[in-house]
This record gives C-alpha cells, sequence and structure tokens, in this order.
C-alpha cells in the first residue's frame, strides 16, 4: 500500500500571522517539509519571507487558491511530490480563501494525498476590534481543526475567555491553543489524521478586496515611514513587505492600523497594500511614500 502524503492546510483572515506561523515551523519542526504558498498581490513578499530555509516553494501568486488557482494547485502539488517526495506538505492559503473548497479539491483530485488536517489562525487582537466576523472568516473558523488565537499579547488577559467562548460556538469541536507570534509546539499541528468526506462546497467569494504595489531602489526615512505608515488610508486593511532604510531593510507589516518593523534582508523596497476599493486610492499612497525616499 503506498502512503499518502499529508497536507496541513493553514488558514485564517488577512494579517491574522499565517506566515509568521509558517516561519516558526520551519525553524522547529525536523521534517522533509513543502510549502504551497498562495498570496493575494503581485508581489510574492510571504515567499520571499521563507526563502532561504531547506525547504520547497510553489508559488501560487494573485487570485484564490480555492477557485481559480484549482488547476494550477493540484499541478505544484503533484510536482512537488515527483520531485522532492517530502514527509508533510504545507499549504498557507490567502487570507480571502475558503477551506473547505480547497479540502474537497484534495479529496477529489489528489488521491496520492490525504488531508492531515486544518489550522486556523485568528488574530485575537482584530476579534477584539471587529467583532462582526465575515462570511469568509467564519468558514475559516467553522473548518478548522485547531484554532489558534493568536497575539493575544495585545488584548487584555480578561478578554481572552469571551473571545474562546465566541470561537467555540462557531467551532465546538476544535482545540483551541493560545498563541503570540504563532509559537507553538509544532508537533502539536501535525498527525492529527483528520479523514472527513465533504461535499462540493457552495462557494462564494468577497470580490471587493484590491491590491496594488510598490517599488523602489531608494533609501527611505524611517521617521517620515512612521508618520505614512500610521496615516494610511482605513480602506487599507493589510500592507506588507520590504522597507530599505540608511540602516539596513525592514520587514513592514500591517493590519488595520496596526503595524510594527522586524530587521529582514532585501535589496529594494517591495510594499503591497490590500483593502476595499484602495486602488482608487493608489496615487494618494504611493505620493505620500515618494516623500520618504531619500
Amino acid at each position: 500500500m503506498t502512503l499518502r502524503t499529508p497536507i496541513t492546510l493553514v488558514t485564517g483572515p488577512l494579517g491574522s500571522g499565517k506566515t509568521t506561523l509558517l516561519r516558526h515551523i520551519l525553524a522547529t519542526k525536523p521534517a522533509k517539509m513543502a510549502i504551497v504558498m498562495n498570496e493575494f498581490g503581485e508581489i510574492a513578499i510571504d515567499t520571499k519571507i521563507i526563502e532561504g530555509k531547506n525547504v520547497r516553494i510553489a508559488e501560487l501568486g494573485g487570485g484564490c487558491v480555492c477557485c481559480s488557482l484549482l488547476g494550477e494547485f493540484e499541478a505544484a502539488v503533484n510536482e512537488i511530490i515527483q520531485r522532492v517526495e517530502p514527509e508533510i506538505i504545507v499549504v498557507e492559503t490567502t487570507g480571502l480563501a475558503e477551506p473547505e473548497a480547497l479540502v474537497f479539491n484534495i479529496q477529489e483530485a489528489l488521491p496520492q494525498c490525504r488531508l492531515d488536517g486544518v489550522v486556523s489562525v485568528i488574530d485575537a487582537d482584530m476579534l477584539v476590534r471587529f467583532p462582526e466576523l465575515g462570511h469568509t472568516t467564519r468558514l475559516q473558523i467553522e473548518g478548522a481543526d485547531i484554532l489558534l488565537l493568536n497575539k493575544i499579547d495585545l488584548i487584555k488577559s480578561e478578554q481572552i475567555e469571551p473571545l474562546e467562548a465566541k470561537l467555540r460556538d462557531i467551532n465546538p469541536t476544535a482545540a483551541i491553543v493560545r498563541t503570540t507570534r504563532g509559537r507553538i509546539d509544532s508537533e502539536l499541528l501535525f498527525g492529527i489524521g483528520r479523514e472527513k468526506e465533504v461535499v462540493r462546497p457552495k462557494h462564494r467569494h468577497q470580490p471587493e478586496f484590491e491590491s496594488f504595489t510598490f517599488t523602489s531602489d531608494k533609501n527611505f526615512s524611517r521617521d517620515c515611514f512612521g508618520r505614512f505608515a500610521g496615516n494610511l488610508p482605513a480602506n487599507v486593511y493589510r500592507a506588507k513587505g520590504f522597507v530599505r532604510f540608511e540602516d539596513g531593510a525592514r520587514l513592514f507589516n500591517f493590519v488595520a492600523g496596526r503595524w510594527e518593523l522586524e530587521p529582514f534582508e532585501s535589496a529594494e523596497t517591495q510594499l503591497v497594500f490590500i483593502g476595499r476599493q484602495v486602488t482608487e486610492q493608489k496615487s494618494l499612497v504611493i505620493d505620500a511614500l515618494k516623500k520618504c525616499e531619500l
């Protein structure tokens, strides 16, 4: 009997910490692992973040892995299995993906694979600030085997249990694990062995999210960029990428008004902005960025 390659899905809303979790897994899980990443935006920022690890990356750019890229997803997984023979495949979906559609696709189109489990990363701070759940976020919670309540360091301790109760109301069977920056014993995420027949889901997208990109080979003023990040238009929900300052490059992460920088090597500034009707704000945002160039 041929062993089927286990696939773990990592899903969750935009900016919840999926790539940070993936970086933690790669640093702590001793296994021959392959990664399939599906990103929203023209520049594959998340793929660049984990480049250099001892890992095979199949990149699916632009769009949603659970609909328009299904054929490409199957081809990527088949190529990985033939060339690399990994012990584990991890699929990190865009924050706009509905996991059940992908579960169905694995079940129907990839007989050489088996779904090991679905891990949904939920931003605790966002859940406090924006308690109304969107359609896709609710599906990401409902479809999970493990719910990582991430970024608990950003909320008050007395707020955690009500959030867990809210998640249990939506998904009473998933394990809920509290995390900060995706730090978890990676062994808890694998070997779940979920075997579940899924019927073809009625797929419904929220197409209002748009993105645009910015690149520059110049250095930027740190103070000016800080003011820029603090004054991004309200409809820019997510921004990420690399920014070059005089003292080196930084990885930039922005989620709904909250942002941070961390040291990261990059030869140029590359940024992606995601939100509702953000292309209408593109010239405004890029003009503000150019004012920060040195």
